[in-house]
């Protein structure tokens, strides 16, 4: 089963140095249909004001995930890391048993673009944690790069959380192919572009929610870019 969630059925805020689409529940934004999809809590697309950002604030048993698109994501926290975050690169924090971080766009006349996405944690309680790595476009183009597992695997960024996240940009040239474990879910996210996934086509901002199915197709593609989730159930 594919349920396919449009971007303009995304939860919508403006606060003027932040404009942010919600793809599940999240803050003043409710919707009992999305509340998130097996582990995957929190996909919010963000867009962050030259001179501006979100100031020190605290998380517990979460882990985090930041994506950037554009611009450049500047991060600090309790653990002592200071980093700038930017475009091909994958962060993630470790909440766990609590952790005070910000997140600023420092550039002159750029606007930050970037996906915050939280999935729950294998245990509650853990130690907070921090870890960042760069992926090449040559490494995603046409291929669905491993950038997130619970294992490291392939050199990707170590989740503390049962969920493998992909990344791929993709030229229209070739179709690509991910078998699934029909016991779990599955979902794709549209960064960027238009994409066929198993003979449906989605845009910019939409997602395909996915379950009891073996296999993933993304075809037809118009210079796409896009994440894939495998997901405890």
């Amino acid at each position: 089963m594919i349920r396919i969630h449009k971007s303009a059925d995304r939860g919508h805020a403006d606060h003027g140095w932040l404009v942010s689409q919600h793809s599940f529940s999240f803050a003043s934004y409710y919707d009992p249909a999305h509340m998130g999809w097996g582990n995957l809590r929190v996909i919010n697309e963000d867009r962050i004001a030259p001179g501006t950002g979100f100031g020190s604030h605290g998380h517990r048993d979460m882990e985090i995930v930041s994506y950037v698109m554009s611009g450049q994501l500047s991060h600090k926290d309790s653990m002592g890391n200071e980093q700038v975050i930017a475009p091909g690169e994958v962060q993630r924090m470790t909440a766990g048993s609590g952790v005070v971080h910000s997140e600023h766009n420092h550039a002159a006349g750029q606007t930050t673009h970037f996906l915050q996405i939280w999935l729950l944690p294998l245990r509650q309680g853990m130690e907070p944690g921090y870890e960042q790595k760069r992926f090449t476009n040559a490494e995603k183009t046409n291929i669905l790069r491993l950038v997130a597992s619970p294992d490291g695997a392939e050199n990707s960024v170590q989740l503390n959380a049962d969920a493998r996240i992909y990344a791929t940009l993709m030229d229209g040239s070739t179709a690509l192919h991910q078998a699934l474990d029909a016991q779990r879910k599955a979902y794709v996210f549209v960064v960027s572009g238009a994409v066929s996934i198993n003979g449906q086509k989605l845009t910019s901002g939409d997602a395909a929610l996915i379950e009891n199915e073996s296999s993933l197709t993304l075809d037809q593609a118009s210079q796409a870019e896009v994440l894939v989730f495998d997901l405890a159930a």
